[in-house]
């Protein structure tokens, strides 16, 4: 629970003030989310590889909405956004980024030094996705992981790009650089272990690195390519769940299906096909700031984006539909194996690099992860909103510079990227623009209520006309008295004198379609009018 939380249940148990029936307090919008408060004991929780596949597909927890039982978004301001802190930060949508920044990513600045060896401390060489911890000649830890020899550049190129949108898009990443090297240039520590093939541990050798870059593509000039990620500051305790709280997380009141910025998250993910957006891809960490530890909550591991599973390139349903579902399981048989789903009729270039990604068949609102997951399934239109708004903030040219990161070396494959992306980008802004009314980023400009139409600004159709009425908003009793000569978006002023701060709705819709519609508020203090909060209806 935050401090703020903690203080408006102090007034409730001991004053039973009337404050408790205000709209809005004097912070309101908070921007950034109140101060942590100082965690006690936390576990290390561990989830097998199988955790999100039965425990998401054969049963659904979380608290659903449902047509009789809707929960609008928390964790959300007055305005219906995400604050800053441990689980978002506002940023390429109001505070553009440039193409240095975006491609920048995280950090850009501290790429494994060449001045000397890297040093192998602790490695996977079983399995299908072999990989390992190294330390540079300056002491800093990097996860290394590589692309599969069927395609080159496709994890590495996915895992860079897909980190870098994410980032622009408000959530905390790791730091990753693509690296290239030569096998002389990397060594094996003393006393790290591995495991054999019967699951017994052993000392590592030079052989067993030798083994591992057997199975990594190599570069025309012989070189091995692998992406780099830094590791996460603090100290790992685990993965997040997209349902619920986490019990030993004092500040984690909000259960994470009713979180905005993990609703959202879908419309990224299909965005950028990351079918694989599950729990295990995710990393809790508890961080230390001003003498508090908290938790910070990461996204982590987009090798499985884009075109790319990772150690193959995607299957074609990667997106189409969950990895079990009765819906097509039922069709299927119903038709004698003759129903074909919609992601069946999709194309696919030959691109390695690329592996299967497309854009052509692709359907925003009919977009699956490989399971099913709490917070993607109680969206809401003003969550699609929120998120389709920020991905139609990236340009043509932005979302270019994003993919030249990946260093896709085949001209074709990096542009028939791009195309991708940006179709995409403009299927999601037609689909999730047009549930609500499309206006944001209000602000009072010389006495008028100003906005941006995002239908207008990105081609999407004509919002139509819109109709404005205002009226008087006791913020104690959340009554409205209607002003009987609307004035458009000026602000209207009748002269009456009256309390500081003196609060106006403006309720706003498209003449025709009253189901569209927002209410946004307005409090004049001290003679200086600021949006205080925005309610969209549908």
């Amino acid at each position: 629970m935050s401090r703020r939380c903690l203080q408006v249940l102090v007034v409730i148990l001991l004053s039973g003030s009337p404050l408790l029936a205000k709209k809005f307090y004097w912070d309101d919008p908070l921007l950034q989310e109140p101060k942590q408060l100082n965690l006690g004991d936390v576990q290390v929780r561990k989830l097998g590889d199988s955790y999100d596949y039965f425990y998401y597909s054969l049963a659904t927890p979380g608290e659903l909405n449902t047509k009789q039982h809707v929960v609008r978004s928390k964790a959300v301001n007055t305005l219906g956004e995400p604050m800053d802190g441990a689980w978002y930060t506002h940023r390429h949508y109001w505070h553009p980024m440039s193409l240095e920044e975006l491609a920048r990513g995280v950090g850009g600045t501290t790429p494994p030094s060449t001045e000397g060896p890297w040093t192998v401390v602790s490695a996977k060489t079983q399995g299908v996705t072999p990989g390992f911890t190294m330390v540079d000649s300056k002491d800093r830890r990097y996860f290394v992981k590589f692309d599969p020899l069927a395609n080159p550049e496709m994890a590495t190129a996915a895992d860079m790009i897909s980190a870098r949108f994410l980032h622009a898009l408000g959530y905390h990443i790791y730091d990753s650089y693509l690296v290239y090297f030569d096998r002389k240039q990397i060594m094996v520590a003393s006393e790290v272990g591995v495991l054999d093939n019967k699951g017994r541990e052993r000392k590592m050798t030079e052989e067993d690195l030798t083994a591992i870059l057997l199975k990594t593509p190599k570069t025309k000039d012989g070189k091995y390519r692998a992406l780099a990620t830094v590791a996460l500051p603090g100290k790992s305790v685990g993965p997040f769940l997209f349902h619920g709280i986490r019990w030993d997380d004092v500040n984690d009141s909000v259960p994470h299906e009713h979180r905005r910025d993990l609703r959202g998250y879908y419309v990224f993910c299909a965005w950028l096909n990351h079918d694989d957006s599950r729990a295990q891809n995710t990393l809790d960490m508890v961080v230390e700031q001003d003498g508090t530890n908290s938790i910070r909550h990461h996204l982590i591991d987009f090798g499985s984006t884009l075109g790319s599973a990772t150690t193959r390139a995607n299957s074609p349903r990667a997106g189409g539909e969950y990895l079990f579902s009765w819906g097509p399981t039922l069709k299927e048989i119903a038709s004698l194996g003759l129903w074909v789903p919609h992601w069946a009729f999709a194309e696919y270039p030959r691109y390695p690099s690329i592996g299967r990604f497309e854009a052509e068949v692709f359907d925003p609102d009919r977009w699956y992860p490989e399971f099913p997951n709490p917070a993607f399934l109680n969206r809401l239109p003003d969550d699609e909103f929120w998120a389709a708004k920020q991905v139609m903030a990236f340009t043509n040219d932005q979302i270019r510079a994003i993919v030249k990161t990946g260093q896709i070396s085949d001209p074709a494959a990096e542009q028939y990227l791009v195309d991708c992306l940006i179709q995409r980008r403009d299927k999601i802004g037609r689909t999730f623009l047009a549930k609500v009314l499309p206006l944001d980023l209000f602000v009072v400009r010389n006495g008028e209520l100003a906005f941006e139409d995002l239908a207008k600004k990105y081609n999407m159709g004509a919002t139509g006309p819109l109709k404005v009425s205002w009226s008087h908003f006791d913020n104690e009793t959340e009554q409205k008295l209607p002003f009987e000569r609307p004035e458009g978006f000026t602000i209207p002023v009748d002269g009456t004198p009256g309390p500081d701060p003196v609060y106006y709705a403006a309720e706003i819709s498209c003449e025709g379609d009253r189901r569209r519609s927002m209410t946004v508020y307005v409090r004049v203090r001290r003679g200086q009018p600021e949006v205080v909060g925005i309610e969209r209806s549908w």
